[in-house]
């Protein structure tokens, strides 16, 4: 999400009166906004979009609604080793609390893990024993540029249902004492924990269930308090699934509508797939264990025989394989990127190319059986009031000069920049954009040099990468370089 003061002054229209009144008291309001800790909710492009998506949805009317988990530890702290190498160090940025959420103690969910399911009439089932978990939630308000709408973003933290087992501490067994509470916390304390181990992957899974479970029981009880029947809840509800991570939302809704709203199988397959909307971020196949008998039923009814594919394509074995939602060996995963297509009413790449070439791999097979309406493409933008105005104002305010309309006009509507292209070749224009791109060259250089030590020449041309270097992002290369050894290892990481 980044930093919420900054983007909030200017999603208001107070930043320059609040410059102003910083600088009458002797301060300077950059130093203030250095001070606020950065949000550690998401990984890179994936949590970017997300946050996007919720300012736009703000700033267009949009009633859109965040949900993610409250991490203590975000995101690694980066820190360079005299050398130039990277260190990383744990990231806590609730340390001092954070002053834009609102705890919602009125607002809990008990999440179960582990335990038995009891099968009883068709596919109705009840869930005992186990682990039981509880979802608070923490709200943070999203206020839109130029409106008086404000979204929520609301984030779960996992609680211990039954804190402290005194019969454990009085036989002086501490460790059993606090396990329950201990586990509980793990759920949210990291994000994205390292998945290299079986209890990373046990951890993986529990933190999408958890998030996807708490979430899903929030929309149902806001959805019932319109006082609709359930089987109209597509017509009220959209849910959209970025990238494959809350796939489990669509096995859990469908245990939702089966057990507890004891619904037939067909309506709530209906309900499901009018629900969900998913944004495939990848080409590559994606896989996850776990071991929901309600992902086993859909895989039976989906690809079973006679599953829907084996009507449509009888005999074609390898066409059943690939669209199958469970791969098979030893363990077992599940796909959930076939599960999101099956369970979603459209799909949607994030650039034309992408969207293309997921339509000639990973989902080709499902495009000859869905037919291509299902799958289209949303080309990704940016959130032009945080990544112009607030980044570069003197460009904002040389456009807003030039098309002689208020920033708040084409900072909301980005066609409108269109009106540029007649002062392309003039030299004034160009002058004055190019002052603008020099000075703030200079700036750079100026902090460069008084925090590093180093001199820039602020005529050259200036390439900058700022990124956290995370290590999946070498795995990635690794697997696009098709490098195994230590040597191809070095060269992804060039």
């Amino acid at each position: 999400m980044g930093r919420t003061f900054d983007n909030a002054l200017l999603n208001l229209g107070l930043k320059e009166k609040y410059n102003d009144g910083m600088t009458k008291l002797g301060f300077n309001l950059e130093d203030l906004l250095e001070k606020e800790r950065d949000a550690g909710l998401g990984n890179g492009g994936l949590g970017r979009l997300a946050a996007c998506y919720l300012d736009s949805s703000a700033s267009q009317e949009l009633p859109v609604w965040g949900y993610g988990l409250r991490y203590k530890y975000g995101i690694f702290q980066q820190l360079i080793a005299p050398d130039g190498s990277q260190l990383e160090a744990p990231d806590p940025w609730l340390e001092h609390d954070n002053p834009w959420e609102l705890p919602r103690a009125d607002v809990s969910y008990e999440v179960r893990f582990y335990g038995h399911s009891e099968r009883l009439d068709g596919m109705k089932a009840i869930w005992s024993g186990g682990q039981e978990v509880l979802a608070m939630a923490y709200d943070t308000m999203v206020p839109g540029y130029d409106t008086k709408n404000t979204n929520n973003l609301r984030l779960w933290e996992s609680k211990p249902k039954r804190g402290f087992d005194l019969n454990s501490f009085n036989a002086g067994d501490y460790e059993r004492a606090l396990e329950s509470s201990n586990s509980a916390a793990a759920i949210t304390s990291v994000l994205y924990p390292n998945d290299h181990t079986s209890f990373g992957k046990e951890l993986r899974l529990k933190q999408q269930y958890f998030w996807t479970a708490a979430s899903l029981a929030d929309i149902i009880r806001r959805f019932k308090n319109i006082d609709k029947p359930i089987t109209e809840f597509p017509e009220y509800v959209a849910i959209q699934l970025n990238d494959t991570h809350p796939t489990l939302a669509v096995p859990e809704l469908m245990r939702i509508l089966l057990d507890d709203e004891d619904l037939p199988w067909d309506t709530a397959w209906n309900i499901v797939t009018n629900t969900f909307f998913f944004t495939n971020h990848t080409v590559l196949p994606v896989c996850l264990s776990s071991p929901l008998h309600v992902i086993h039923a859909e895989h039976l009814t989906f690809t079973g025989s006679p599953g829907a594919v084996e009507k449509k394509f009888p005999g074609d074995r390898e066409k059943l394989a690939r669209m199958s939602l469970i791969e098979e060996g030893f363990p077992q995963n599940v796909r959930m990127a076939n599960l999101a297509v099956i369970g979603s009413r459209k799909v949607n790449g994030v650039a034309e190319l992408h969207s293309e070439l997921l339509k000639a791999t990973i989902v080709k097979d499902f495009v000859d059986f869905y037919g291509q309406s299902k799958f289209f493409n949303v080309t990704n933008g940016i959130t032009p009031r945080r990544w112009l105005d607030q980044c570069n104002p003197g460009l904002s305010n040389l456009i807003s000069e030039t098309l002689q309309i208020p920033k708040g006009v084409f900072l909301k509507d980005l066609y409108k920049l269109e009106g540029l292209l007649k002062y392309v070749d003039n030299p004034t224009f160009q002058k004055k954009w190019a002052a603008i791109k020099q000075s703030n060259k200079e700036r750079l250089a100026h902090y460069v040099e008084t925090t590093l030590g180093f001199k820039i020449n602020t005529h050259a041309m200036f390439d900058v990468q700022i990124k956290r270097l995370h290590e999946y992002k070498v795995s990635m290369n690794r697997f696009y370089l098709g490098g195994e050894t230590e040597k191809d290892l070095d060269s992804a990481k060039l």
